[in-house]
């Protein structure tokens, strides 16, 4: 359980001025400037950051690569690295509800969803590739007698990673974590308007014994920093979770520089699909609700498209509406809170255009769909539901990344799968039925690098999260991952 009271006294904790680490250092930008952190839960300055500069990226880049072509990390034994990476992770866990609590104030995620999502997810990636890294083997080619054929996997050398403000330490582990084991160097950029827990996890790292230079962190805006890493003819590899227009920009500044290789996880409009023969439609409906509504809808894999079979969509959209209703909105530091806070004044503003324009094209609002808890000075939204939704919408074409959820029905199998990709995106999905040859039909014909059954969210470590047409390429998580982080090298050695 939660304890209130010291998420009380954490939550008026005075947070330090930000900085980058560089070389093992905290430093200022290098013209001085600074950016202000606004809390979503009250809409007050919590502290400020350091406005990278150019310059400060290509110091970054600079330490990463000395650090990794001296070995200091790259030459480690891997039991050596193991041990630094699990020592991370430990003081990660001593310091979980610290973490925890400035990561909620810095991005308004509900407390009860962040612990586990956030500091605990890290620690549990963090351990899963440190015990992993020294189980990955090289191979001897089958070859004439005369010919020995090894192939070696070597670090890729450095690694930039941009990652998003929803889940900064999740997404930040899956980077970081085997990128770290695999013996890389890393330059790692926050989003500016999730950096506070980066920033103390990158602190931890040198307290547990990561090299100087192994680790550099970076905060600013993304077109100066972001863009200085995506130009960088010293990063090897960059990857990268967040919309797809800056996806495409990576991808242009990697052609205009040493064609470094970039690895994607972008939008998505995710399908959850629900069958007439659900095994219990009530807890479809609790789960769909909790798909789309928790961290104020501010998920990638998000089932931000419910989809529900003629013969029931009446009668389960009344379940849906009732769940729906009956969640608690609002302090985000209250464990007993459902969902947080939308994580900024741009965010909110976004998502009610969404809104606006459903009314417009005359679709029904069938809860929700405005802001609430505006005397708190917080960025709070109401888990809105919209039905009558078209295939061809724009509310069941582009991503909102808030509260809001496009209801559309279907008639059979194959309207469901038509309508499931009918989108851009190919992220993730979710189907509910009882029939388990729908089930693997339906596994194989949707287009979605994730596919639930019976349930929405949770996959752990050991299976990979990536996306198909524009939600990306590579994966996440898994030993999938170290494919992205290690090179292979072939020695053809005559005997």
């Amino acid at each position: 359980m939660l304890d209130q009271s010291a998420i009380e006294t954490l939550r008026h904790a005075e947070v330090a001025a930000g900085a980058h680490i560089i070389d093992g250092e905290k430093r200022p930008a290098s013209d001085g400037g600074t950016m202000e952190v606004i809390s979503p839960l009250d809409g007050t300055v919590l502290t400020t950051i350091a406005k990278g500069t150019a310059a400060d990226a290509e110091a970054a880049i600079a330490s990463a690569r000395a650090a990794f072509d001296d070995g200091r990390w790259s030459d480690l034994a891997p039991a050596a690295r193991k041990a630094v990476l699990l020592k991370w992770a430990d003081l990660i866990e001593e310091n979980l509800l610290e973490l925890a609590v400035l990561g909620v104030r810095d991005n308004g995620t509900e407390i009860g969803m962040a612990i586990n999502a956030e500091p605990r997810s890290a620690i549990g990636t963090i351990r899963y590739y440190a015990e992993a890294l020294d189980k990955i083997y090289g191979e001897i080619a089958p070859t004439d007698p005369s010919v020995l054929a090894l192939v070696h996997r070597e670090p890729v050398g450095v690694v930039g990673a941009i990652v998003p403000w929803n889940f900064p330490l999740m997404i930040g582990a899956w980077k970081l974590a085997p990128a770290l084991a695999a013996g890389n160097s890393v330059v790692l950029k926050p989003a500016e308007t999730a950096s506070l827990t980066l920033l103390k996890i990158a602190e931890l790292a040198l307290e547990a014994g990561l090299p100087k230079g192994v680790l550099n962190v970076v905060t600013g805006e993304g077109a100066v920093v972001g863009e200085a890493i995506g130009m960088s003819m010293d990063i090897d590899v960059l990857v990268f979770t967040g919309s797809g227009g800056v996806g495409r920009r990576l991808l242009e500044y990697s052609a205009r520089s040493n064609l470094k290789r970039v690895y994607l996880e972008l939008g998505g409009k995710s399908p959850n699909i629900v069958f007439a023969d659900a095994p219990d439609l009530d807890v479809a409906a609790q789960v769909a609700a909790m798909a789309i509504f928790r961290n104020a809808g501010q998920v990638c894999v998000a089932g931000s498209r419910l989809l529900v079979e003629r013969s029931i969509h009446d009668a389960f959209v009344e379940k849906l509406t009732k769940v729906t209703e009956g969640m608690k909105v609002g302090d985000p530091l209250d464990p007993s809170t459902n969902a947080g806070a939308v994580n900024s004044q741009r965010q909110l503003d976004q998502n009610l255009r969404f809104v606006e324009e459903a009314k417009a094209a005359g679709l029904t609002i069938r809860t929700g769909g405005n802001r609430i808890l505006e005397e708190t000075g917080g960025y709070f939204m109401a888990p809105t539901i919209v039905t009558g939704v078209e295939a061809d919408h724009s509310l069941a074409q582009k991503e909102v990344f808030g509260p809001v959820l496009a209801v559309i029905p279907f008639d059979d199998e194959a309207d469901a799968v038509r309508i499931a990709n009918s989108t851009d995106y190919g992220l993730a999905a979710g189907i509910w039925t009882s029939n388990l040859s729908r089930a693997h039909r339906m596994v194989r014909k949707v287009q979605a690098g994730v596919v639930h059954v019976n349930i929405y969210g949770g996959s752990d470590s050991t299976v990979p999260l990536g996306g198909v047409k524009q939600s990306g390429n590579g994966h996440d998580k898994s030993l999938h991952a170290f494919d992205k982080y290690l090179d292979l090298k072939t020695a053809w050695i005559k005997l």
